[in-house]
């Protein structure tokens, strides 16, 4: 230095820097280290800056004032510096200057053009605000303040300075300080950027530097959730980056290839055995499979997602070399306190010191939460998504699609890995800390830390066991919480029917039994939690006691000062945190790799094999061929259809018959690529549409769900809602075809939602039509409509290839080819006449059955072309004549009058006429015209977030569920924990005070007992206090849980109609988790934080009672801070909470419909869909790091106040007091406790939704039936839907009851059960009980024998029994497993036909006095459903039947048929009276073709 500076310039003076009142740094120091240390970050950093931003161009900026002006003052920093330099040059005429007035304006000259440059760069690339910069301007700021300090101080005492140099500093120093100022603001957004586009964009792509480092972008919603509670509105778009379309696709990239790779490494080692040892290799191949590598989830997310966690990373490693500064300056500060006579100004520059790197290491922190936090949103995206997609094109009837468990993969999985990345980097980041920590106390106490470390090698076992059991107790919990969540779902799909049989008691006993294993394995979790918090609490003091106490009996010449104990002490507390973390880290990992493997697992099964049916094929004569086909639904379960061989041309009508689960679904199935083909070819030409035997309706509007994705053409859809018979429905639906239809199709009936089903399938205009059984949910009337206007050889897909699934065999001999099945093969095909002909099986089933109803009906139709009887309005109006009442009841079409919406795209509620169009009926069209707007409210209302702070209310119920006295107990359990630290810290400071007196040696037995007897009563006390804390937990999950069973499970059946079951299922799934597991852990870190905090402000005020003074404001700031904060975060919570349902509801539907969805080719737009319900849950996931910033702000205030006061009263003050105070300043987190109070406040807002209303008592079922001026209506402010009912019904009477749409016929059957609506009168005589038998067929997953009898009320002999009455022993006894037999999630391993016959049998099992049967026989054969008939005349002879019936043969013996018309008994007598009065009964049978 001194050949750069010259001989009279040297380079360190410490006297002038440390031993000065007024302290000054040479200027050799100041020309060189000073002037150079900017210029060396900027030249650093600026290679892989310009590879960033050659890499990211985010578009042009325009020039602005602001950028002008950058340049400008770059431009001209540069002459000035250049200046500098041709004046030394100049100078040396007169004199030579030392080198360095050379190389200091040449090296900052350069580096203000590379800045320059840069400004001009990052302009053309789009940056509106630069970070490298704005560091690079405030580095020079800094490093011009001593030099331009020292040049104020030269020339105020007169010292002869070079008036130039001095002129060309002080303008340097103006103009950087002007480009700081500038660096402050932003640049206009690059042009056509999204932000310029997006309505809402979030301010974070904007933000600047320092509002980026201070999270400041955020104050605008802190402010509005402030001032009111904050709506979905509200919320800023999701950043472009972070969004599904652009998350999903890079993890699911990275993840084919794992799976290439693995596939390439089973075939390459396939090879090798084969090739090695050709003999032995076949032997080897053909005992076992090929070795196989399984493709690794998690090395394609570490690829997708590790670099932008990487400089999360960085960040942490720069925070973590920073932590250790504060104890050092601790040591500088307490050794300042020792000594006499030194500068004050040192004291004053240590605290500030102290406040600048608390900030700085909050700062950088803050920046590592943040991009991990990011990362984890991002993972959580992509594995949603890579879990949705995953399930298209999974089978229906794979057993990998249970609904609870990949719910369960979507929300609890997928939220384990965005919580592990938060903490992630403490896998390295702790061991670090630790061996720094160790390397810092081993210069403090010597050799004595080994006596630490041995300690916390002791410690390591202890933590290992606990994570591996925890590991272990996490997949039983999960695999339980799975079997529940199913059992949940099965439950709420099946709800009506365990409603009618009065189920409940048995289903919630079930699902209580599997919490019940879930609790007692949380118990064990939670032993072994208390466990775990007493190792890390305890860990940081056991180190500590040993080590001071190894430190003075090792040697007598050991004295515990003040500096040693309390440095010492802060290194423990910062080694608090990573024995504390670590632990907790490797739990959370053990977590998530079980989650991994369930992921991994699930994404790596087989899914259908797209090129099973050949679609690619030349065209040729037949649109569909099977040869020799054989199909299964699992390649490890027996075929279920065997050599399939036809051939169907172009254009015709194949109809496919035959029993029960003979196959003729499969069959369909088969077609459309459903199974597994193991043997043959199949081929379909043309695009395909599906109409299946289950309609499947999606929760969108009547129009929506026909169009399916295609553009209106609104001529071909009039004609397609004529030919599917939906005209008239929509003068009955409130909003015509806008009309929202609820989940599941909830408020249509059975038949409305096969003719959707239907129109869906005509409007797409397919060339091949699969139709599975469409005809069975309408009545015979429209059934025939639909064939002659739809199916039939003059229908609307003349010309089209069909292929009809039917029982109705009315309209065989339509048909231009029929195929009869029998258990899995074809047994017959031909024309009807050939099947005749051949006289086989066929031929005599059709002369048993129905050769007679053809005639008549044929017959039927000639009269009615001579003859009218009655007005063709009469007539026209039962166009629909749905005695198919499904999951919902005929009233509800009154319902739906009130409350169903009419929406577009989400906008104000309006009502809206359907369009004139010129091919529609101009009458049909002019009513619809005349219907007046009317108000209505949507039918399945918005889930809607609570708004405000939690109530007192909602804490005490969860302090109730916890226990009252418990809760005060865990409370002074905490208290006691604190005070006993507290009581270990003073008595070691004053041990510490000993080394003053000379008297360290007298008392140390007695001072080492007592710190250890204090540290080990905290540790016990930690212990007991975490166990009552987590054992009160886990008795408030089960009582919250009960509560919501029970609940849940009693609530009237409006509720699921309105409510959709995704919507329950989160509450069964993420609030339940939340309860079990978040809310615990968040508890007992708010009550240990809350109490460390507390004690820090007793033991600095009461070392430094003036601290007093400044603790008032600072805690008024805090609480202001921390309430503005809450009121946003609780907000944003309890949205993220209600935007996350539908994400959940969605993917319901898309299991229920993949079929259907793969049929049409719609992935990619049900793709598009579940992303954007995902993106737009992720806007509400602020994990805002705002109040971090600003509360351990805070925090630093208190450190440089603690640090400050313990300055000015230095000559009172004990060196052992100041290392309390000032150590105790130093390890609070006040920014924990804020959290921990929003996160209780946002974690609370979950058990919130738990608390819900109870139903009223069940009402008691009995009597021979009488209504009396029985009128009835939904709920208040609705019209009625019964009307001054009056009938009296003997018991043994069977009655028939029909009626057109809307009539009420299940309203009524409805009230006989109160399941859900409420008379005005009603009268009852004594009856044992009431069985109903819903149309949809309802089965749970378990045996047969439960869904039979769940109860085990009846013998084997007696279940046998009914069997053979419902036309199931057959089947039953053919099973291997029998009664034991497994029924799949909604008997999805029966035939439909089946799940009906199982459904009857349950009916008949019951033996009830009154028997109420909704259609219970329409997916069945005639052959089976005339059995049946038989079978209920029989059995149930001396029993009320009630039957709303479509086939109205099957009623016309009955006793008395009812006829209800618009909530109101229009005819009620004997069939026969009825017909010869000629009304509406006697129209009905006329279009059946009866008379």
């Amino acid at each position: 230095m001194e050949r750069l500076c010259g001989p009279e310039r040297p380079f360190w003076e410490a006297n002038l820097t440390f031993h000065a009142d007024r302290p000054d740094l040479p200027e050799c120091f100041q020309l060189t280290v000073l002037s150079w240390l900017p210029c060396i970050c900027l030249w650093a950093a600026s290679p892989l800056y310009l590879l960033y931003l050659k890499r990211n161009n985010r578009g042009y900026i325009m020039m602005s004032i602001v950028n002008r002006l950058k340049t400008a003052f770059g431009l001209l920093l540069w002459i000035v510096c250049w200046a500098d330099l041709f004046y030394t040059i100049h100078q040396r005429k007169e004199f030579s200057p030392p080198p360095v007035y050379y190389v200091t304006p040449l090296v900052l000259g350069m580096t203000m053009l590379l800045a320059t440059f840069l400004i001009q760069l990052e302009r053309l690339r789009g940056v509106q605000s630069s970070g490298v910069l704005f560091i690079f301007w405030f580095l020079s700021v800094l490093c011009a303040i001593v030099p331009f300090r020292s040049k104020i101080l030269q020339a105020s005492s007169q010292v002869s300075s070079n008036a130039f140099q001095l002129t060309t500093f002080y303008l340097y120093f103006g103009l950087i300080v002007c480009e700081l100022i500038l660096c402050c603001f932003n640049e206009k957004p690059p042009l056509f950027s999204s932000v310029v586009t997006d309505p809402n964009p979030c301010p974070e792509n904007t933000a600047g530097f320092l509002s980026t480092i201070t999270f400041w972008w955020f104050t605008r919603m802190a402010i509005k959730g402030y001032k009111k509670p904050l709506e979905a509105k509200d919320l800023w778009s999701l950043n472009q980056r972070d969004s599904s379309k652009n998350m999903v696709p890079k993890l699911l990239l990275e993840w084919d290839r794992e799976l290439a790779k693995a596939k390439r490494y089973s075939l390459g080692q396939y090879w090798s055995i084969l090739f090695k040892l050709p003999e032995e290799g076949e032997v080897l191949l053909s005992s076992r499979k090929a070795p196989s590598r399984q493709p690794s989830f998690m090395r394609a997310l570490v690829k997708a997602f590790g670099p932008y966690f990487l400089i999360g990373s960085a960040f942490k490693l720069l925070q973590d070399v920073i932590t250790f500064v504060n104890p050092q300056l601790l040591r500088m500060l307490i050794s300042f306190i020792k000594q006499k006579g030194v500068p004050d100004w040192w004291g004053y520059a240590l605290a500030f010191l102290m406040f600048f790197t608390a900030v700085l290491q909050t700062l950088i922190l803050h920046q590592h939460f943040q991009y991990c936090f990011v990362t984890g949103m991002n993972v959580r995206t992509a594995i949603i998504g890579a879990i949705y997609r995953k399930v298209l094109p999974l089978p229906e009837q794979s057993a990998l699609v249970h609904r609870g468990e990949v719910v369960n993969l979507m929300s609890v999985d997928a939220q384990r890995f965005m919580d592990l990345t938060t903490f992630l980097n403490m896998l390295w980041s702790a061991p670090i800390q630790i061996m720094l920590a160790l390397y810092f106390l081993w210069q403090n106490l010597g050799p004595s830390v080994l006596a630490g470390v041995a300690v916390m090698i002791l410690l390591i076992p202890l933590n290992a066991f606990i994570a591996m059991k925890t590991r272990a107790f996490q997949v039983e919990q999960m695999q339980y919480k799975d079997e529940r969540i199913k059992l949940m779902n099965e439950i709420l799909n099946g709800i009506k029917v365990l409603k009618l049989y009065a189920w409940e008691k048995s289903f919630i006993q079930k699902v209580l039994a599997i919490r019940q294993k879930e609790l007692n394995v949380l118990r064990k979790t939670a032993i072994l939690g208390a466990l775990s918090t007493m190792a890390w609490t305890s860990a940081p003091f056991m180190v500590a006691l040993t080590t001071f106490a190894v430190y003075v009996t090792v040697d007598e010449n050991n004295v515990l000062d003040a500096e040693k104990a309390f440095v010492s002490l802060s290194l423990f507390n910062i080694l608090r945190f990573p024995l504390n973390m670590l632990p907790q880290v490797i739990s959370s990992l053990v977590q998530a790799s079980v989650s991994l493997k369930r992921i991994q697992s699930f994404l790596s099964h087989n899914e259908l094999d797209p090129e099973s049916v050949d679609k690619k094929g030349p065209g040729t004569e037949f649109a569909v061929t099977v040869i020799n086909g054989m199909f299964t639904w699992d390649r490890q379960d027996p075929p279920v259809l065997h050599s399939i061989n036809m051939m169907v041309p172009q254009g015709s009508l194949l109809a496919v018959v035959g029993h029960v689960g003979c196959g003729k679904s499969s069959l369909i199935s088969a077609l459309l690529g459903e199974m597994e083909k193991t043997e043959g070819d199949v081929s379909v030409r043309g695009s395909v549409a599906y109409v299946p035997q289950q309609a499947w309706i999606q929760n969108a509007s009547l129009r929506d769900n026909i169009l399916f994705g295609k553009a209106l053409d609104e001529c071909k859809y009039r004609s397609v809602l004529e030919a599917c018979a939906l005209t008239p429905d929509l003068e009955v639906l409130p909003g015509g075809d806008m009309t929202e239809i609820g989940e599941k199709g909830i408020n249509l009936s059975g038949g409305q939602r096969q003719r959707v089903s239907l129109a869906r399938a005509l409007y797409s205009d397919a060339d091949v039509y699969l139709l599975d059984d469409p005809l069975s949910a309408v009545d015979s009337h429209v059934a025939k409509h639909i064939f002659d206007n739809l199916i039939g050889p003059e229908g609307a897909l003349k010309g089209k290839t069909r292929i009809l699934v039917t029982h109705g065999i009315t309209f065989l001999p339509q048909v231009h080819n029929i195929m009869v099945m029998v258990e899995g093969r074809v047994s017959e095909m031909g024309s009807y006449q050939e099947l005749l002909k051949q006289n086989g099986a066929f031929a005599e089933f059709l002369r048993n059955y129905t050769l007679e109803d053809i005639i008549e009906e044929d017959e039927a139709n000639g009269k009615a072309e001579e003859e009218e009887l009655f007005p063709e309005d009469a007539l026209s109006n039962h166009t629909d004549i749905v005695a198919s009442e499904p999951t919902i009841n005929e009233a509800k079409r009154s319902f739906l009058r009130q409350i169903s919406i009419i929406s577009a795209d989400g906008e104000g509620m309006r009502c809206r006429s359907v369009k004139r169009s010129s091919c529609s009926q101009r009458k049909h069209m002019e009513a619809q015209e005349k219907k007046k707007p009317q108000e209505v409210d949507k039918l399945i209302q918005a889930e809607t977030a609570e708004t405000g702070k939690v109530k007192v209310t909602v804490y005490l119920e969860y302090a109730k569920a916890v226990g009252l006295v418990l809760s005060v107990v865990i409370c002074l359990l905490y208290g006691c924990q604190s005070a006993a630290a507290i009581g270990a810290n003073v008595w070691l400071s004053d041990w510490t005070n000993d080394a003053a007196t000379n008297r360290t040696q007298e008392r140390v037995n007695m001072r080492v007992g007592v710190y250890a007897a204090l540290g080990i009563a905290q540790g016990i006390l930690v212990m007991i206090s975490s166990l009552t804390l987590y054992m009160g937990n886990v008795g408030a999950a089960r009582k919250l849980h009960f509560n919501l069973v029970t609940n849940k499970l009693h609530t009237p059946q409006s509720f699921y109609d309105t409510t959709p079951i995704g919507r329950i299922i989160n509450r069964f799934s993420k609030d339940v988790y939340v309860i079990d597991e978040a809310l615990p852990a968040t508890v007992l870190m708010f009550l240990g934080t809350f109490f460390v905090s507390l004690s820090t402000l007793i033991v600095i005020v009461s070392s430094t009672p003036i601290f007093a003074v400044v603790v008032v404001p600072l805690i008024f700031v805090y609480i202001f801070v921390q309430r503005f904060y809450v009121a946003t975060s609780r907000q944003l919570k309890r949205l993220e909470s209600v935007s996350r349902s539908p994400i959940y509801s969605h993917f319901s539907e898309t299991i229920t419909g993949s079929s259907v969805i793969r049929a049409y080719g719609r992935e990619s737009a049900f793709v598009r869909m579940s992303d954007s319900k995902v993106d737009d849950n992720q806007k509400s996931y602020y994990r805002v790091l705002w109040l971090g910033v600003r509360i351990e702000f805070i925090g630093n205030c208190i450190v440089l106040f603690a640090a400050l006061f313990a300055v000015t009263g230095k000559e009172s003050l004990s060196p052992g007091l100041v290392g309390l105070s000032v150590s105790y300043a130093l390890q609070v987190h006040y920014e924990r406790l804020a959290r921990c109070m929003s996160k209780n406040d946002k974690q609370i807002s979950a058990p919130w939704e738990i608390q819900d209303k109870k139903p009223p008592p069940d009402w008691p079922t009995q009597g021979n039936v009488q209504f009396k001026d029985y009128s009835v209506r939904y709920r208040e402010g609705l019209d009625l839907v019964l009307k001054n009912l009056s009938i009296s019904v003997t018991g043994g009477e069977k009655i028939g009851i029909v009626g057109r749409t809307g009539a009420g016929k299940s309203s009524m059957t409805l009230c006989l059960f109160d399941c859900e609506l409420t008379g005005l009168y009603y009268q009852s005589e004594p009856q044992l009980c009431f069985t109903p038998r819903a149309q949809e067929p309802v089965l749970f997953s378990g045996t047969l024998r439960m869904n039979l009898d769940p109860f085990d009320a009846y013998s084997d002999e007696e279940v046998w029994k009914v069997l053979q009455h419902a036309h199931l022993h057959k089947f039953v006894s053919n099973q291997p497993a029998q009664l034991l037999l497994e029924c799949a999630e909604g008997g999805e391993n029966l035939s439909m036909g089946q799940r009906q016959l199982v459904c009857l049998a349950r009916a008949l099992l019951r033996k009830s006095r009154i028997l109420i049967l909704d259609e219970a026989t329409a997916s069945i054969d005639l052959e089976t459903d005339d059995l049946i008939q038989s079978t209920i005349r029989t059995q149930f002879e001396e029993c009320t039947v009630f039957t709303i019936a479509h086939r109205l043969n099957t009623i016309m013996d009955y006793t008395r048929v009812l006829v209800l018309d618009k909530g109101k008994i229009a005819e009620f007598d004997t069939p026969t009276n009825l017909l010869s009065k000629r009304g509406i009964f006697y129209g009905m049978a006329k279009d059946a073709g009866l008379v």
